[in-house]
């Protein structure tokens, strides 16, 4: 299986997730008001993956990491899963730069 985005639509508003080959969710996006916007959402996902300054690792309440890709304006495109470890958290960035760019778009 290869890689894609998935964009879903719930309530009128969009939203997209990043799967890796296995099916796996790397990259969860916030909700946008418009097909079109998901769309800019994705491809600014893939420009940014590959600039590891883009990515800013981060520590949730319960103590696990995770991590947000941002924009070039600082803007959080998307956000990882947490992981229970900084080793596992930076095979979850790898992942990320490593299918994004090539990644289908599927609109469910």
């Amino acid at each position: 299986m290869a890689a894609k985005f998935e964009i879903k639509e719930s309530k009128g508003k969009f939203m997209f997730n990043l799967k890796a080959g296995n099916g796996e969710v790397i990259l969860t996006s916030q909700m946008y008001k418009a097909l079109a916007y998901a769309k800019r959402g994705i491809a600014s996902v893939q420009k940014n993956a590959a600039d590891d300054a883009r990515f800013e690792c981060k520590t949730a309440k319960n103590g696990e990491m995770f991590f947000v890709l941002k924009a070039r304006n600082a803007q959080v495109i998307g956000k990882s899963e947490t992981y229970p470890t900084k080793a596992a958290m930076e095979k979850g960035i790898a992942s990320v730069k490593k299918n994004a760019p090539v990644a289908t778009v599927v609109v469910i």
